[in-house]
């Protein structure tokens, strides 16, 4: 599909230049754009590549000087990543007409929507309710009695268990697990990690006890509210009796483990390898970079941001910007870092001053 670039303009919500009758057929990066193409160039560091390439129309920064640059009409980007979240989700249409594929299988119990896509080897199982709109793909299964709000997208080899519920325009990447059963094993008497934590490891063993450990199941299901994205292989396990629960506008990257009845708010950000254990509680609008992992049983309040490797062992008061292992205030980390790194010279000045 190609647009004018007035149109383009108008769903971006931006200002338009030049020629708006120009029509694209994709976006490309400056120096490999070709004459059909929306050359991306946001910022002036992009100017020299555009020379390289062959684009008559790009998307641009305010004050560019896009008729010097060679270029025939420009989109004006004040804020450039916002303005690629638009274009992209312009040209990433879906290519999937509706209709049921003759090897899905689905319940005759389920309810499916109008006008929803069920991809080839797709199973959805008894009493589950797909919205309208919703794309189902290839060999992803829909658990007994999941209910999915409309325009759902749930992609090739994804799981979603049972008795998990969605909003709408839920987005589940390839092979993602939603509603497994939660970690969670007991033995007949207290066992030996359970006396070490909370004797700080100065128990003893009883090597005479069951080491039997019993499961205990996941009755509660997931919890997803509206515009909740989870990525490729990512894994959201059930809770054991009230559900884990997603906050609306939530996004988990791929290779997230979100552990039994957690509670993650509303447009929380948890980048890839975060792992949460079971009963963590996050607040709104939280942000917690690349192999982040959080204890058990904690809460970290509302606009917290952790930066990737950090661990998390104490509770979070709200708004913190958290760092390192174990995970304190970011100044205090770099401060104790800058330490850490001047002790050797430190040892050294003073064995010499006692020589």
């Amino acid at each position: 599909m190609d647009y004018t670039l007035q149109q383009i303009a108008e769903a971006l919500g931006a200002e338009l230049k030049g020629d708006g009758s120009l029509r694209v057929t994709g976006a490309a990066e400056p120096g490999m754009a070709g004459e059909g193409d929306l050359a991306l160039a946001m910022s002036p560091r992009y100017a020299e590549a555009l020379g390289q390439g062959r684009a008559r129309a790009a998307l641009v920064w305010p004050d560019a000087d896009w008729q010097a640059m060679g270029l025939k009409g420009a989109v004006i980007a004040p804020r450039g990543r916002l303005a690629m979240a638009r274009l992209t989700q312009l040209f990433d249409l879906a290519d999937d007409a509706a209709g049921i594929h003759p090897s899905a299988v689905i319940d005759p119990s389920a309810e499916i929507g109008e006008g929803v896509h069920v991809g080839p080897l797709a199973v959805i199982g008894a009493g589950a309710v797909i919205g309208a709109g919703s794309r189902i793909m290839a060999q992803a299964s829909i658990g007994p009695g999941a209910r999915l709000g409309e325009g759902a997208l749930v992609h090739s080899g994804a799981r979603i268990g049972r008795n998990v519920t969605a909003g709408a325009r839920l987005i589940v990447q390839p092979n993602a697990v939603i509603g497994g059963d939660g970690f969670s094993f007991v033995t007949e008497s207290a066992s030996h990690v359970e006396t070490a934590r909370a004797e700080l490891g100065q128990g003893t063993v009883d090597e005479a006890a069951d080491p039997t450990w019993h499961r205990i199941h996941s009755l509660g299901g997931v919890s997803l509210g509206d515009d909740v994205e989870i990525g490729a292989c990512a894994t959201v396990d059930a809770g054991t009796i009230r559900p884990t629960r997603i906050g609306n506008g939530t996004k988990i990257d791929n290779l997230v483990q979100v552990g039994h009845n957690c509670v993650i708010g509303d447009h929380c950000l948890l980048c890839g390898h975060v792992g949460l254990a079971g009963s963590v509680t996050i607040g709104d609008r939280s942000v917690l970079g690349g192999k982040v992992g959080v204890s058990d049983n904690l809460t970290i309040g509302a606009d917290v941001v952790l930066t990737g490797g950090s661990i998390v062992l104490s509770n979070v008061p709200a708004g913190r910007v958290m760092m390192g292992y174990p995970a304190t205030k970011i100044d205090t980390q770099v401060e104790s870092y800058k330490a850490l790194r001047r002790l050797p010279r430190i040892l050294r000045d003073l064995a010499k001053s006692k020589s």
